[in-house]
């Protein structure tokens, strides 16, 4: 743990359109909310000293992560990057470090968490992930293809994202003054030609998108691979 302090942004404002329209942030795994499990790495550490979820309505009262004094609620926007902004534009604390967290990625392994802090408080940004696995093909709006990268380059970007506070914050007026907005926050620092890296994370780093998806979360608590 590094003596850096560190505020968590989650955007968690998506409607599930490809989950029937539910609060997947709320939807229940062995007992405990997506939201819960997604944090809970997190609240784990001192150096977390604020959480800002972004929500596109209220939160739910009941749920245990509510009673963390570093977290409360805020109002999403009309998009990820919008609610991410949202979110560091409540940010109360002097924290020097920023980290974005997908509320639907209930596991987050905790060494990542800690590579990723750690290259942020030496000022450079740092993004989880896995190399990918699968070979990868550029096509036409066709369809057809155009080429086949080279696969040893590529990864599968996961969250957290993790940057120096001062980057975040001209990454986040850069993208405000103009663009399309991006679609991760690793992205939208590049815009700025700041450095940022990869960091290995898991497989089992999933994002609940889909039914298919809470079925394979449920299927790694019950085998105790989490």
């Amino acid at each position: 743990m590094t003596g850096t302090s560190v505020a968590l942004l989650v955007p968690a404002a998506g409607s599930g359109v490809r989950m029937g329209g539910v609060r997947k942030p709320f939807l229940k795994l062995a007992g405990r909310s997506v939201l819960d499990r997604a944090l809970a790495p997190f609240l784990a550490r001192r150096d977390f000293v604020e959480v800002v979820v972004a929500l596109g309505s209220r939160p739910d009262p009941r749920d245990p992560v509510f009673s963390d004094a570093r977290v409360r609620a805020t109002s999403g926007g009309a998009n990820r990057f919008e609610s991410v902004a949202n979110a560091f534009d409540c940010v109360e604390s002097e924290a020097e470090v920023i980290a974005v967290h997908d509320a639907a990625r209930p596991f987050p392994p905790p060494g990542a968490i800690d590579a990723c802090v750690r290259l942020a408080a030496r000022g450079i940004g740092a993004v989880a992930g896995i190399p990918a696995v699968d070979t990868v093909k550029r096509t036409s709006g066709s369809g057809v293809i155009a080429d086949t990268p080279a696969r040893e380059t590529l990864w599968y970007a996961q969250t957290p994202q993790v940057f120096p506070r001062e980057l975040f914050a001209r990454a986040i007026e850069h993208c405000r003054a103009g663009g399309p907005p991006p679609t991760d926050d690793a992205s939208m620092v590049e815009r700025l030609g700041a450095e940022v890296r990869m960091v290995q994370a898991s497989v089992s780093n999933i994002k609940i998108t889909s039914r298919a998806d809470l079925a394979v979360a449920e299927s790694l608590i019950a085998g105790g691979y989490i």
